[in-house]
């Protein structure tokens, strides 16, 4: 007990002395964009965790952080496209997924919608992966690129979209206006199981 304490009470000491000297983070002035170059900065983003070292940032905060973007987590949700469901698959991406259900099985199935998002995540990992290693931890078009942020990306966007951004800057934006960028940003950091 007297070790969890003395741990908590460093942690805090940590905290407070390096918010006093305003060096909690590091951040580095934007450089003049390269034509048909990703602009790459080095920086550092740092993941919340308690004091036993667990993130707040994991996996399922992920997929409900995603879902409530996507449905406000609802199961049963169809926009004005047709994407359904709490993550808005679309019939190709889970065709591409190779699932064959009607949009009433889908929709009646939360299980269902639950693995075929971790099937996508799996797919667009596998998709991405050189990328991802590649930019990880680097800011590229003025986005801070993670793991996590580059596949709700490619959810929203797909992976080839995914990859002009690398390559050319690219801006992908779907029927609502939502950019890739943006997905990129809000869904950055977290701890996924892919």
């Amino acid at each position: 007990m007297k070790k969890y304490s003395l741990t908590i009470i460093l942690s805090i000491v940590i905290y407070f002395s390096m918010a006093s000297t305003n060096k909690l983070f590091i951040t580095f002035k934007p450089t003049k964009k390269a034509e048909q170059k990703p602009i790459i900065h080095y920086t550092t983003s740092p993941i919340l965790t308690d004091d036993f070292g667990v993130s707040f940032k994991g996996h399922d905060a992920f997929l409900g952080k995603i879902g409530n973007f996507e449905s406000n987590n609802d199961y049963t949700r169809v926009n004005r496209y047709g994407y359904m469901g709490r993550y808005q698959f679309g019939k190709a991406t889970l065709k591409t997924l190779g699932y064959k259900v009607t949009k009433e099985e889908f929709l009646n199935n939360p299980n269902l919608q639950e693995e075929a998002m971790q099937d996508l995540l799996e797919h667009n990992y596998s998709n991405l992966k050189r990328i991802i290693a590649r930019y990880e931890g680097k800011t590229v078009h003025g986005v801070y690129i993670t793991k996590s942020g580059v596949l709700a990306a490619a959810h929203l966007a797909g992976a080839g979209n995914v990859r002009k951004f690398f390559s050319s800057g690219y801006e992908f934006k779907d029927g609502n206006g939502t950019k890739m960028t943006t997905y990129m940003r809000l869904f950055g950091g977290y701890k996924l199981n892919v």
